[in-house]
């Protein structure tokens, strides 16, 4: 890696262990913690890449991006922010930011990127829409500061003004419609209706008619298109063939994986192409543990603004919501949270209220799809099933069983420890093994583990 960057942060901490890492990569650097010194180096034609922090003593590094766009054209800037919400992600990218990076950051990551703002040359910029449009982060239905929810954020505020069509797809309770609005609502369409097709909707011979006279130019949502019959789907067909280059921007959500819909001919491929021009994965709650607090806290604050009781959560309880699987994920904690505000006299919500209310909630995990076809041993079996079938009738290879096994064991494995950041004794200890005997399978596996450093 090689030039000079510009690194803007009121942590030393932060701007120290940068500092040593891009020096290491060959690459000179100017540290500050004051965005004025940063405009200044900016003006005076220092630096091939900027590393910001948003919120800094002397003012807002977002705010800065145009400026510094203004004097120097090209020079890509890399935004990183403890501000874990969509909407920073949202005014980075509009703002013509080269990246968005959330604090904790993985070093690694800031590092490849980095390299590719020095490698290539800066997107030609997108018109940013004309109107204003405000939105309090509090309203917003995204909370959370786990990869994959940034991931999420990155994804929406690339695809945002985007027309293509756009397939949300997780389990229920994930908030897949209110991503879809929250799309719209920041979208250049944002003064369109947006309007939910359902499949009474479409029962009627005139029902996309009736549809595609309300939407207009809008957003055509279609919820939960899976579970849509055949002759529905067959409308929907017609009705997205008939847009032509004009029409309502077309966006679909379900939680049923639609590929095995596909291969079971319960779900039309005509229909499945023409809705996943971008899809989006929700993850469920379970899938983002480290957000469950956060989000604990943001619920119990929307509650306190309805006007329910104030209530803090005792440590006890917060652990146990925390543990708590969530089939329903992010609306059952919601309804949790604001039936533990409800109820009781005192200040606090304790471990007890907690184990009262959960008690009458189901406790296992849910299947993504509703059906027997979504369990593991389910999948397993139809694979199995598909492997002897290649065969033509003869019998497999001998030595069937361990290669088996080693199919599941290796990514069992890389998973578990991608999950604890390459910590081998978190490793086997979260898989239940000797860490040796972990060491032993690796070798054999010939898994590659990759340590990650988190920087608050």
């Amino acid at each position: 890696m090689d030039g000079t960057i510009l690194v803007a942060d009121d942590d030393r901490t932060i701007r120290t262990v940068l500092t040593q890492a891009l020096t290491r990569a060959g690459c000179k650097v100017h540290a500050t913690s004051s965005l004025v010194t940063l405009m200044r180096w900016v003006e005076e034609g220092k630096g091939d890449l900027v590393i910001s922090d948003v919120v800094m003593p002397d003012g807002n590094g977002l705010e800065q991006l145009p400026q510094i766009s203004a004097l120097r054209p090209g020079l890509p800037v890399i935004v990183i922010s403890a501000q874990n919400t969509i909407m920073t992600a949202i005014q980075a990218t509009e703002a013509e930011a080269y990246d968005y990076l959330p604090k904790p950051f993985d070093l690694p990551d800031l590092m490849k990127r980095a390299g590719r703002a020095l490698e290539v040359k800066r997107r030609a910029p997108t018109p940013a829409p004309t109107e204003s449009h405000e939105m309090g982060s509090d309203d917003l239905p995204l909370v959370g500061r786990t990869p994959a929810m940034q991931t999420l954020y990155r994804l929406i505020a690339r695809v945002m003004n985007a027309d293509l069509p756009v397939l949300i797809t997780g389990e229920s309770g994930t908030g897949k419609s209110l991503i879809a609005r929250t799309i719209h609502d920041l979208s250049d369409r944002r003064t369109l209706p947006f309007v939910v097709a359902t499949g009474a909707d479409l029962e009627p011979m005139e029902g996309p008619a009736t549809l595609i006279s309300k939407v207009r130019n809008g957003t055509l949502l279609f919820d939960e298109v899976a579970d849509l019959p055949e002759e529905a789907q067959a409308r929907i067909v017609r009705m997205l063939d008939s847009f032509g280059d004009t029409g309502p921007r077309v966006m679909a959500t379900s939680q049923a994986d639609l590929a095995r819909r596909l291969d079971n001919g319960a779900f039309r491929q005509d229909l499945f192409y023409r809705l996943s021009g971008v899809t989006l994965n929700v993850p469920s709650l379970r899938e983002r543990v480290e957000d469950i607090v956060l989000l604990t806290e943001h619920f119990a604050a929307r509650a306190e603004r309805d006007g329910l009781p104030v209530r803090e959560f005792e440590d006890g309880a917060m652990e146990l919501i925390r543990a708590y699987s969530w089939p329903g994920n992010v609306r059952q904690l919601e309804n949790v949270v604001r039936r533990l505000s409800l109820i009781g006299g005192e200040d606090n919500i304790g471990r007890s209220e907690v184990e009262l209310v959960l008690g009458n909630q189901p406790a296992i995990e849910p299947l993504t799809g509703g059906s027997d076809e979504d369990k593991l041993s389910a999948s397993i079996m139809k694979h199995l099933r598909r492997y002897f079938d290649l065969h033509g009738g003869q019998l497999p290879p001998p030595g069937l069983y361990q290669r088996i096994l080693r199919e599941m064991e290796m990514p069992l494995i890389e998973i578990a420890l991608d999950a604890t950041g390459g910590n081998q004794a978190k490793c086997a200890d979260l898989l239940g093994i000797n860490r040796n005997t972990l060491r032993k399978k690796i070798t054999e596996l010939d898994i590659r583990v990759t340590r990650r450093r988190k920087l608050m």
